[in-house]
């Protein structure tokens, strides 16, 4: 037998255990088949001689070998693994195949509707067989999609509203927890009149449809919906956010709030059911996956884990927030996504317990819910400064996931709470009734009611009357949470206005004059209405600039800032190392800012950059609050570290 004969009978069929070999076979038969190119009968005589020796070791524990002929050559069979399969129980079938879904959801009774076009607005088609199918033309698509932005910019869900009302009633509310409660009242009375939007961050535009296997279009769905979107932020007093990519570093605004996100999916039936959703930027930068492990599923880690993921959402996105948890999920995709639905209210009709016969579907569970929500009231944040009401509610959905990973996901709607449903069926084009009456909501009270935190111990500042030093040694008098009415002239100027200011601090000019003489305001304004001093203009996530200020305050500027939400150590640090203010605005009530507060706008630099343009205004009894100090105290500390 030559040298490859002997490799492919002992390489390929003896099933010789490779961890009891001195020398591995593998790299002996490769040696050997090397030198069997040189020197085959050498080799021959070399493999034969080592492969008996390899078996005389083995031969005493061996077990009996029997040869059995195949198509591929002899296979080999031990009697002991053969009499061990004969011992072995039947291996059991699976469980027959039944199929569950996964958001196993009970129909939505509760929801009320509009209707907004007739039937006559789609077409029902017969077929030969008796099924009616639908047809729903694109302009009804577009029509649904306009009408839902137009709506979510200016109203709310009434149980939103009735929440924000929760507040005022509740003795255990602090004083904060009540004024921004009012103000969030306030703000949604004025946005109801259906000129100023109730937040000057008018989101990005979020279609989730859901098209039953009975309706019929041609198919261009998502242009259809892009364009009901685009007509509400062109026609309205909306403001464009969206920027596209023109390389991997240089971004133009699109001018249209353009792309909208549309995702269609598939169901079963003849309707087709929609979820329309306007998500700002500060919201939607507080979406969290973590990717953990089963040690995270026992309550003592799940509630330490949650408490402390919780506290860094901290104030910038403008609570108080619908909270949404989700643990598990067959991808990290699936759970944000659910994350988000969740928050939205739109897995309300989940079952509340896990399948017992193990499908995996995914549940509500309430009991974590109420536990979370408990967890938030005593952290002591409250609605912005301090109190109870850091989050209306809270939303705990466990879901299916692979053995090996556990993704938890964290999110929030903000108070500005804009998601709206619609529906086409054969009756016509409907869409979810929300609020129109706020006035409803309000109580029959002043500022001055609402406790310490009235009116009456606010610190009135007229900006005009003082230089900045002046300004800094007022603001020092007092500690922090210590409440201001502003009167006077503040710059705003939010991304890319500090990046330019920046790019003139390196390159040798230093920073303007308007960064050194004023408040310096994070904001971006929508649309001025005919008629109006300003758009809708609340303040947007301070965090997002907190990388300039060390370096600005070092060059002579940005000593006192006004924005919404916590800082860094960062900022605080250099506060009291130059002694600067940052200024906590209440993060939400943008249309009220606009209406009552601001009395003047006017461009001051960078116009080119439109919404991010450097912006003079002139404001009356802007309200804010001191949230660090000169002394290096930060009002978020407590919680943040």
């Amino acid at each position: 037998m030559n040298a490859l004969a002997l490799l492919q009978r002992h390489a390929l069929v003896r099933a010789i255990p490779r961890s009891s070999l001195a020398v591995p076979l593998p790299a002996c038969a490769a040696r050997s088949y090397a030198a069997f190119s040189s020197n085959p009968s050498a080799s021959a005589l070399f493999i034969g001689r080592r492969i008996d020796a390899i078996e005389s070791r083995h031969a005493a524990n061996a077990p009996a070998r029997r040869w059995l002929a195949s198509s591929s050559g002899n296979v080999e069979v031990t009697k002991s693994s053969a009499n061990a399969s004969s011992n072995k129980k039947p291996k059991q079938p699976p469980p027959a195949f039944s199929f569950t879904p996964l958001f196993d959801a009970a129909p939505d009774t509760t929801t009320e509707y509009r209707q907004i076009l007739p039937s006559s607005a789609v077409e029902t088609i017969s077929l030969p067989d008796g099924t009616t199918m639908l047809r729903v033309p694109g302009e009804a698509l577009r029509t649904l999609s306009s009408t839902a932005f137009s709506d979510i910019a200016h109203l709310l869900r009434p149980a939103h509203l009735a929440q924000l009302r929760k507040i005022l009633d509740d003795p255990e509310a602090s004083d904060n927890d009540r004024f921004v409660a009012m103000e969030l009242l306030k703000n949604a009375n004025i946005a109801s009149g259906r000129i100023l939007p109730g937040c000057q961050d008018t989101g990005t535009a979020i279609v989730m449809a859901k098209r039953g296997h009975l309706v019929l279009t041609d198919g261009n769905d998502d242009e259809y919906l892009s364009g009901g979107a685009y007509d509400a932020y062109t026609t309205l007093n909306l403001r464009y956010s969206q920027v596209a990519p023109l390389s991997m570093f240089k971004e133009k605004n699109t001018g249209t709030n353009l792309p909208a996100q549309v995702d269609v999916l598939g169901i079963k039936g003849d309707e087709y059911h929609f979820l329309f959703i306007a998500k700002g930027g500060g919201s939607a930068n507080k979406t969290f996956l973590y990717q953990q492990t089963k040690a995270l599923l026992n309550t003592a880690s799940l509630e330490s884990f949650l408490e402390e993921k919780i506290k860094t959402i901290g104030t910038s996105a403008c609570p108080p927030y619908h909270l949404a948890v989700v643990i598990g999920g067959l991808s990290a995709e699936q759970n944000l996504k659910t994350v988000k639905l969740a928050s939205t209210k739109y897995y309300d009709t989940l079952p509340t317990e896990g399948d017992p016969s193990a499908s995996g579907r995914a549940f509500r569970d309430l009991e974590w819910e109420e536990r979370i929500l408990d967890i938030t009231r005593k952290l002591g944040i409250g609605a912005q400064f301090g109190g109870k009401y850091f989050c209306h509610d809270v939303r705990v959905i466990r879901l299916p996931r692979h053995g090996a990973s556990c993704p938890v996901g964290i999110g929030v709607s903000c108070s500005a709470d804009r998601q709206v449903k619609g529906k086409i069926t054969k009756k016509g084009v409907f869409i979810e009734q929300l609020e129109t009456d706020v006035s409803k909501y309000l109580p029959e009270v002043t500022d001055e009611k609402l406790g310490e935190g009235g009116s009456a111990l606010e610190v009135k500042i007229d900006l005009n009357s003082m230089s900045m030093d002046e300004l800094r040694a007022k603001l020092s008098q007092y500690p922090v949470r210590t409440r201001l009415s502003l009167t006077g002239t503040i710059v705003v100027a939010r991304d890319i206005a500090h990046a330019k200011m920046l790019e003139k601090i390196e390159s040798g000019e230093g920073l303007p004059q308007y960064a050194k003489d004023n408040i310096i305001y994070y904001a971006g304004p929508a649309k001025t209405p005919d008629g109006y001093a300003s758009g809708s203009f609340g303040p947007t996530t301070a965090g997002r600039m907190d990388a300039y200020v060390d370096k600005f305050m070092e060059n002579g500027g940005s000593f006192v800032t006004l924005a919404k939400g916590n800082r860094s150590r960062q900022v605080t640090n250099a506060c009291k190392k130059y002694g600067g203010f940052y200024l906590g605005s209440i993060g939400g009530p943008a249309a009220i800012l606009a209406k009552n507060c601001i009395k003047n706008v006017e461009v001051l630099d960078n116009e080119e950059d439109g919404m991010e343009a450097v912006w003079k205004i002139d404001v009356e009894n802007f309200p804010a609050f001191i949230v660090v100090d000169d002394k290096g105290d930060d009002f978020f500390r407590e919680w943040l570290g």
